[in-house]
C-alpha cells in the first residue's frame, strides 16, 4: 500500500501561516485525490481539503479563501498552505488518498491510504 508521510506542522500565533507537506512513497491510482483531514481535541475528524490529479480543488467551508492545497505530481506531493489561521484551527492534520473524490470527500472508511498526522497548534 501507498505511505503518505506529512512534515510541517508546527506552533504559530493567530494569524500566521503555516505549509503542510505530503509525500507518497509511490505513484498509483490510489493517489489520484489526495488532500487533508483534522482532528481537534474531543471532536471527530472533518475534511479540510481535497485535490485531484489534474488539480481540481475542494474545500470545507471553514478554510474557504484562507487556505489553499496544490500537488506536485512530479514529487508524488500534495500541499496546504494555510493562511489567516485561527486557535480553531488546532488539530492533528492528516494527509489522505484515495481513487476516488466521492469516496474522499465523505470521509471514506476504506481511504487508500493515510498518514500518521502532524499536529498544528494555533495560540492567540
Amino acid at each position: 500500500q501507498v505511505q503518505l508521510v506529512e512534515s510541517g506542522g508546527g506552533l504559530v500565533q493567530a494569524g500566521g501561516s503555516l505549509r503542510l507537506s505530503c509525500v507518497a512513497s509511490e505513484r498509483t491510482s490510489s493517489i489520484y485525490v489526495m488532500g487533508w483531514f483534522r482532528q481537534a481535541p474531543g471532536k471527530e475528524r472533518e475534511f479540510v481539503a481535497g485535490i485531484t490529479w489534474r488539480s481540481n480543488p475542494y474545500y470545507a467551508d471553514s478554510v474557504k479563501g484562507r487556505f489553499a492545497i496544490s500537488r506536485d505530481n512530479a514529487k508524488n506531493t500534495v500541499y496546504l498552505q494555510m493562511n489567516s489561521l485561527k486557535p480553531e484551527d488546532t488539530a492533528v492534520y492528516y494527509c489522505a488518498a484515495d481513487p476516488s473524490i466521492e469516496r474522499f470527500l465523505k470521509d471514506y472508511l476504506g481511504m487508500a491510504a493515510w498518514g500518521k498526522g502532524i499536529l498544528v497548534t494555533v495560540s492567540s
